[in-house]
């Protein structure tokens, strides 16, 4: 019996070795996907084209904001003057325009989140794609990532990839040319755009 336990605990012992050196062989890492996505150039250019186009449209809606405060000021002080009654039944055409003026601010917010929604996803996707053949590059049998929707609960910072993944990303997408996400043409499409809107 006691020959039997021996053997069975050596066999064992035996197993345990064979199963750690072959997790050995295994070559992993993670990567930060909260600030892959904070530092990759092409997603600081994309987010730079919105604000410069959410700017350039929003300036008409500005300046009828801004005379809309001016009326409203205006008003309060005709109303003083002339009295309650007098502002109930004289209120409904700036009221009216204010509730114009939000929801104008609404269609413009809803528009540029889902421009912007459309190039963030297919940025997403390109950087899914990027690090499956990084991976298959650098001989990785597993690339796990971080963040908002994290699959690591904890990794030794020497198998943190982020930076290595961020700087082949950012030398790739400079080689090619910063084709779609680049500043000058975002701000003259902001422009093109900008002006059917402001005829609304």
């Amino acid at each position: 019996m006691k020959k039997t336990l021996a053997i069975l605990a050596i066999a064992i012992t035996f197993a345990s070795c064979n199963k750690s050196a072959e997790q050995a062989q295994f070559k992993t890492a993670y990567v930060d996907t909260e600030q892959l996505m904070k530092d990759y150039t092409e997603m600081k250019d994309l987010e730079a084209k919105y604000k410069a186009k959410g700017e350039e449209m929003g300036k008409e809606l500005k300046a009828e904001t801004d005379r809309w405060k001016r009326d409203a000021e205006a008003f309060q002080q005709k109303a003083r003057a002339l009295g309650e009654i007098w502002a109930q039944q004289n209120s409904g055409p700036l009221a009216q325009r204010q509730q114009q003026l939000q929801y104008a601010q609404q269609a413009l917010l809803r528009q540029l989140q889902e421009e912007s929604g459309v190039e963030q996803d297919s940025v997403v996707t390109k950087v899914e794609k990027f690090l499956k053949d990084y991976g298959k590059e650098k001989g990785y049998d597993y690339i796990f990532g971080t963040g908002a929707s994290a699959s690591v609960l904890y990794a030794k910072d020497q198998y943190d990839i982020t930076k290595d993944v961020v700087k082949a990303m950012n030398e790739k997408y400079e080689k090619e040319g910063k084709k779609e996400t680049a500043k000058p043409e975002a701000n003259d499409q902001a422009k093109a755009e900008t002006a059917p809107a402001e005829k609304k």
